[in-house]
């Protein structure tokens, strides 16, 4: 079953698919947002051409463990592609995805301007990744 992982952000949304067997997660895309409707469209059109069958999107959480604004902003999208798609939506704690993604990037000496294109597809990653490994203890 391939799994695609989201990273929603207000300006980016950043993507990874699962190999079909559900144990590695692999960069896909930043998709670059714009209104609702041609965001849920263009995601959706993504989820058919990669034969997705289940969507997981990093919902935030403050180090305290409650949900902030971002997170309700976050549930209403991911809902909203969920029922449009006909697709499960699963929620995953991504607190620190971002820092990590931009720490990694930084340690390999990724320039400022190729880590703005690429954070949020490796936030997308650690995302699905951290999902997928759950699902195999």
């Amino acid at each position: 079953m391939r799994i695609i992982g989201l990273d929603i952000g207000e300006k980016r949304i950043g993507m990874a698919l699962s190999d079909e067997l559900g144990l590695t997660a692999q960069g896909l895309e930043t998709f670059y947002r714009t209104s609702l409707d041609k965001d849920i469209s263009g995601i959706r059109t993504i989820l058919a051409q990669h034969g997705a069958q289940k969507i997981v999107a990093g919902l935030p959480r403050n180090m305290n463990g409650t949900y902030g604004p971002q997170a309700e902003k976050i549930r209403e999208f991911a809902t909203q592609l969920g029922q449009q798609s006909g697709l499960e939506v699963t929620y995953w704690d991504e607190r620190l995805t971002s820092a990590a993604a931009e720490r990694t990037l930084l340690e390999a000496n990724v320039s400022r301007g190729k880590r703005k294109k690429v954070v949020d597809k490796l936030a997308a990653v650690l995302i699905l990744q951290g999902y997928l490994d759950a699902q195999n203890r």
